[in-house]
Parts: C-alpha cells; sequence; structure tokens
C-alpha cells in the first residue's frame, strides 16, 4: 500500500484500516508462534502498512490543528517551565544536631 494512496482516503476509512491492520498483524503473529503461517514477510509488510496508516492520520489531525492559535501557548508554556522555583534542601542534620 502505497502512501499516496493513503492520502487519497478520507479519516473514517483510514480509521477502519487501521483496526484491520492491527488485527491482522496480530492475527499473523499468533499464526506464527503456532507454525501455522508460511510467509513471515506478511508480519513485517502489515506493520509497515499500519505504521503508514498511523502517520497519515497524525499528519491530517497536525495539519488541522496546525493553526497560529495552536502553536502560541506552547511558545509561552516553555518559559514558564525555566522559572519553577529550586527544590529547599533537607534540613535533617540542623534537626539531629538540636536533639
Amino acid at each position: 500500500m502505497k502512501a499516496s494512496d493513503l492520502r487519497e482516503k478520507s479519516v473514517e476509512d483510514l480509521r477502519e484500516l487501521q483496526a484491520s491492520l492491527a488485527s491482522d498483524t496480530f492475527q499473523n503473529r499468533l499464526k506464527n508462534f503456532t507454525n501455522r503461517l508460511d510467509d513471515t514477510s506478511v508480519i513485517r509488510k502489515t506493520k509497515r502498512d499500519l505504521a503508514r496508516v498511523i502517520t497519515t492520520l497524525h499528519a491530517r489531525a497536525a495539519g488541522a490543528a496546525g493553526s497560529p492559535a495552536a502553536e502560541a501557548p506552547k511558545a509561552e508554556a516553555a518559559p514558564a517551565a525555566e522559572a519553577a522555583p529550586k527544590k529547599k534542601k533537607s534540613t535533617k542534620k540542623v534537626e539531629a544536631k538540636q536533639s
């Protein structure tokens, strides 16, 4: 399955294909474990097709959420994490000496 073919499909079709490929991957692994799978390269091919579908879905989700308004909060959140207060050191030594 080619990536260009996947780009032409709708999101609903891609989700259905993702579910069927995940099921096929599981079935192929089970057949391989029980020595009923003749061509083991099918496992790799199915996993790669599944990865292509997932990548296409993620790309479409990022494209829909790629507006400038969605990226602005991420840029503001990074400096706030750097300015977090540092933890204070423990005062166990001082408490032990006072006893």
